[in-house]
């Protein structure tokens, strides 16, 4: 895995053993990447459930702001702080440990402009995690969540949440589902 494109680009990042956690392949990272270009210099961006930070990272190196990464497992948190300071992003990030619905409140942003969601595909915790991202002053209107999900994922999650789709990007397994807060 390595960063696509900016100021690190081509740099190698260290991903976590096991079965633990999915990286997004390079291929599906370019391809989000290309969707969002016009988006990330000097956004804030929200990495949950971040593995080795490769999307998150992406960002900074893209031109993104600040980025907030939020991880549980002891192996990608410390891989994630190794590939911080290995692409030399590490003054524009902060690293919150722990479970995520417990670090949602602890993002301390005006607003956030991005958010990427990579859950664990079997955890089923979409309809609680955007329950309480709905509760944080940080995700506007304004605000684009990306959920990386399988292929056949349903969103009747989102149905009453105060969110809506706004475009899904299918690839071979898995998909990209952008979404955005309803405007009341």
């Amino acid at each position: 895995m390595r960063v696509i494109a900016g100021k690190a680009r081509s740099l190698k990042l260290k991903v976590p053993q096991g079965e633990g956690t999915r990286p997004t392949a390079d291929r599906i990272k370019e391809t989000l990447f290309n969707i969002l270009q016009g988006d990330i210099p000097g956004c804030v961006f929200v990495d949950l459930f971040a593995g080795s930070g490769g999307v998150g990272i992406e960002a900074l190196s893209r031109g993104a702001k600040y980025a907030w990464f939020v991880e549980n497992s002891r192996e990608a948190i410390s891989c994630i702080q190794t590939n911080l300071t290995f692409t030399r992003l590490a003054e524009n990030a902060t690293l919150l440990k722990g479970d995520v619905f417990s670090a949602l409140s602890m993002i301390r942003e005006k607003e956030a402009d991005i958010v990427f969601i990579d859950p664990p595909y079997q955890a089923g915790v979409e309809q609680e995690l955007f329950g309480a991202l709905s509760r944080m002053s940080w995700v506007s209107e304004n605000t684009l969540l990306i959920l990386e999900a399988e292929v056949h994922r349903s969103t009747d999650f989102l149905e009453g949440s105060g969110f809506e789709v706004v475009r899904e990007k299918k690839y071979k397994t898995n998909k990209h589902v952008f979404i955005r807060r309803v405007c009341l």
